[in-house]
């Protein structure tokens, strides 16, 4: 990738790229300090619905992060996003925390048990048959069905837990209806990412910890990509997937110089100067 064209701006992964649950990964902070210093734009995209970007801010302070509020971009956001340009002032049932409701209200959704519009499932350590028995019922009355990303697990301290894609599933089972996924891999987010900081697919790298979200997620969006081996992907499975990555790397510290070898020439010139 050295010898590649320049690079103007920056797309990862947060959760085994950055962190591992509120630890920084070692250089996860040179990395973004590296960003901020030769001032490329970038965004740091999380397929997690949990928690709202200031949330998110604080929690990787914690860990050592410096990240600004307006460079996180979450699955909940995109969602809220997409659902706002759907259907304005829509209606939704949200099983969810924070991070998704709060982009919902924020989108001008009502949130409401009562004939909605959707079902919007997001991520919860919380998820209730209740609640699920509910969203079931409403698929059945006609709500289109949405859910915030496809990840079938989640990290925790203790090991994996069933995440936003296998209660999907469950769902699916009972009413054969299939959601549509807005985070990655889907195109969507990855198009919303790019134009929040002005990007262009040639100019621009992807970094995740997963083969079948981060990785192919650039791919289709026309990125150069990076797999970090600190997450989900373990070495021996990247062969087993149809398409590569432009680079493997053992984590984030071995892209930190990378930031400054692929600056546009204009700006290295100048920061040569």
């Amino acid at each position: 990738m050295e010898n590649a064209a320049s690079v103007a701006c920056w797309l990862t992964d947060m959760d085994g790229v950055l962190v591992h649950e509120q630890r920084a990964i070692p250089g996860a902070s040179e990395f973004i300090a590296a960003l901020r210093h030769f001032e490329r734009r970038f965004l740091v995209l999380t397929n997690n619905s949990i928690f709202t970007p200031r949330d998110l801010r604080a929690r990787l302070l914690a860990g050592g992060i410096d990240l600004p509020e307006d460079h996180i971009w979450t699955s909940a956001l995109a969602t809220a996003q997409f659902l706002g340009e759907q259907s304005p002032g829509g209606s939704a049932y949200v099983i969810g925390e924070a991070g998704l409701t709060t982009a919902l209200h924020s989108a001008g959704f009502v949130q409401t048990e009562q004939d909605p519009d959707y079902v919007v499932l997001g991520e919860t350590r919380t998820y209730s048959f209740e609640a699920i028995t509910r969203a079931i019922r409403l698929i059945e009355r006609g709500a289109r069905f949405i859910a915030t990303n496809p990840d079938a697990t989640g990290p925790s301290r203790e090991g994996s837990m069933p995440a936003t894609g296998s209660v999907a599933a469950l769902i699916t089972r009972a009413t054969g209806v299939e959601p549509y996924y807005v985070g990655k891999p889907n195109p969507l987010m990855m198009r919303s990412a790019l134009n929040r900081i002005e990007a262009h697919s040639e100019s621009t790298v992807m970094i995740g910890d997963r083969m079948d979200t981060d990785v192919i997620a650039g791919i289709e969006a026309g990125l150069r990509t990076v797999l970090v081996l600190t997450g989900s992907t373990r070495p021996e499975q990247v062969d087993r997937f149809p398409y590569r990555p432009t680079r493997v790397v053992d984590s984030i510290a071995d892209v930190v110089d990378l930031v400054e070898k692929l600056l546009p020439r204009e700006d290295a010139e100048l920061s040569a100067d």
